[in-house]
């Protein structure tokens, strides 16, 4: 039983062929697709478990001091099982730096810590792509 629910949703529109736009409740949307300059679906899904961490150890390390650098890196590898495509070995690498301050190297010390938080903990992301998850489809007359 869950403690908290919390419901997410966006509507995907197509903008061309192969050009879709992704769009939250609030207005806020993102373009993705098969063109060039586009982000493929997957690579949506990579940012997404990169990202979900990301936010978890910047709202908690900036608090103490800015990064001088904040970068993270994402790769998975395409399997086919069975005739049926999914990502594995999932790989996100985090690279930051801060100021040679009092506060700089606090935040730096609580990277690992918070990482490991998020990956374990808090990011919804990356653990619903460790968790079997329910998906279903379903079509209706426009």
């Amino acid at each position: 039983m869950s403690d908290f629910v919390k419901k997410y949703g966006v509507d995907v529109t197509r903008v061309d062929t192969g050009h879709y736009r992704a769009t939250n409740p609030a207005g806020a949307s993102l373009e993705f697709g098969t063109g060039e300059g586009l982000l493929s679906p997957v690579e949506l899904l990579l940012a997404a478990v990169a990202g979900c961490s990301a936010v978890d150890v910047d709202v908690v390390t900036s608090r103490r001091a800015e990064p001088e650098l904040f970068d993270v890196h994402v790769n998975g590898t395409r399997v086919s099982e069975d005739g049926a495509a999914r990502l594995s070995d999932v790989d996100v690498e985090f690279s930051l730096r801060f100021p040679d301050t009092d506060a700089g190297r606090q935040a730096q010390s609580m990277v690992e810590r918070l990482v490991r938080i998020s990956h374990e903990k808090d990011c919804t992301v990356s653990r619903t792509v460790e968790h079997p998850t329910t998906v279903s489809f379903r079509t209706t007359d426009a």
